[in-house]
């Protein structure tokens, strides 16, 4: 719970404001002195109840589903690719990127892991 208070740049004081409860209530919950009610996990910071009890690394399943199914897992370079090919409003260095600056940025991208992979061949060569 305090790790996601400072997280979420909150003191116990505005967390307990929050969840109208008073300041040592948040300070007993943050030492273990007292364990929170379900009704008060349930109103913290968007995370399951598994992640807050110490069940699961996974803060909000369906949050994370959904972000797997927007990106998918990439396996190899053409892939990558593909997926950043496909991004829209991607940008870079504040700029929104077209289509044409996109294939530009992948070329980039290719031509330095062909290179870094040159690299790593000379200097397996050299051992």
């Amino acid at each position: 719970m305090k790790q996601l208070r400072i997280e979420n740049n909150l003191t116990q004081e505005e967390l307990a404001k929050k969840l109208s409860l008073s300041k040592s209530n948040i300070s007993k919950y943050e030492s273990n002195d007292v364990e929170p009610n379900i009704d008060t996990l349930n109103k913290l910071f968007n995370v399951s109840l598994d992640y807050l009890l110490g069940k699961s690394n996974s803060r909000n399943p369906i949050e994370e589903e959904a972000l797997k199914e927007k990106y998918p897992d990439v396996h190899d370079i053409e892939e990558a690719m593909t997926v950043l090919l496909k991004q829209p409003g991607l940008m870079l260095k504040g700029e929104v990127l077209d289509d044409e600056d996109k294939i530009i940025l992948a070329n980039a991208i290719q031509m330095g892991l062909r290179l870094a992979e040159q690299m790593k061949e000379n200097k397996n060569k050299d051992k």
